[in-house]
């Protein structure tokens, strides 16, 4: 199959400008965006003052899209950082050696839908069907969703899991209405996007994880603690630091369970026990508030009823 005619592709191009997203030409037929590389840039033209990106020059002026798309069969593709998207991107297997790692094929996962619901179930959440989403050229999903207002999320592989990137701030995704290797993006789901989820957006919000607390440091915290107690902390910081992406939830959890019977016998502050396993659990990249959770559960699980990790 060729490329779909200019005729379509300017529909297309001109549709998601109508809803408010900036978009830029893609090569024909193809994810690539159409024009000059920053490294072959000419530093003449549009690019006098210093090469533009793909996404600076993303526009939704009708004439600018009528000129670009009237005569060439470019592809689609969609700021998202201006457009105020998200956009989560799930994909499929590229081949059959492309299989989920361990922490993930443990959860019967197939591809980035089955991730991205398990996600969702861990959250307490259900799938977001109402969203405008898009069925890819290759079977996947991408999930459209407005982006908070005073957050710059960016774009990020694997950012969530086995198959789930996100597209946002320095980023795009291919236009529903564009064709690649005969197989087109499509609307599966025609809504307005929905606002990012807090969860979500709470998994993607980049804080810088606090350094794992040096063991000197530990021991000058923990004065009172005798040396069992202090290598039952050890041993679970170690756990943590170890533990897969699928899993670092759960290793949290029930290092705090864990270690409860240990503040129960007054061998160990449950306030230190709290740092301790809060900057483990945010040094392998776990969101403070999904920390909190897991040390509140094992804690309370283990018998201290004032479990309150800050």
């Amino acid at each position: 199959m060729t490329p779909n005619a200019p005729s379509a592709l300017l529909s297309a191009a001109m549709d998601a400008a109508r809803r408010g997203w900036p978009v830029f030409p893609l090569r024909p037929g193809d994810k690539r965006p159409a024009g000059h590389a920053e490294t072959r840039c000419p530093g003449t033209g549009r690019c006098a003052a210093g090469h533009r990106t793909p996404e600076q020059r993303a526009t939704r002026d009708h004439a600018a899209i009528t000129a670009a798309w009237s005569t060439t069969p470019y592809n689609v593709g969609i700021a998202t950082g201006p457009a105020g998207l998200l956009v989560v991107d799930l994909d499929v297997p590229k081949h059959p050696d492309d299989t989920p790692p361990p922490e993930w094929a443990e959860q019967g996962v197939a591809d980035g839908l089955d991730v991205f619901a398990v996600l969702c179930e861990r959250a307490g959440q259900e799938l977001p069907g109402e969203t405008f989403t898009v069925r890819t050229c290759r079977g996947g999903l991408h999930y459209y969703f407005t982006a908070p207002a005073g957050k710059t999320l960016r774009s990020g592989a694997g950012t969530l899991g086995w198959k789930v990137d996100t597209r946002a701030w320095g980023g795009y995704v291919v236009a529903a209405g564009s064709t690649v290797g005969d197989r087109p993006y499509a609307i599966v789901h025609d809504a307005a996007p929905s606002p990012l989820p807090a969860w979500l957006c709470e998994r993607l919000t980049h804080t810088p994880a606090p350094a794992p607390m040096p063991l000197a440091t530990l021991s000058a915290r923990m004065r009172n603690a005798n040396a069992y107690a202090q290598a039952a902390v050890r041993g679970e910081l170690e756990k943590i630091a170890a533990a897969g992406e699928g899993s670092r939830n759960r290793t949290v959890y029930f290092a705090a369970y864990a270690l409860a019977r240990l503040i129960k016998l007054g061998d160990l502050a449950e306030a230190d026990v709290e740092a301790e396993l809060m900057t483990a659990g945010q040094a392998k990249g776990l969101p403070a508030g999904e920390c909190r959770t897991a040390i509140r559960s094992g804690l309370t699980r283990g018998g201290v009823t004032g479990a309150s990790a800050a």
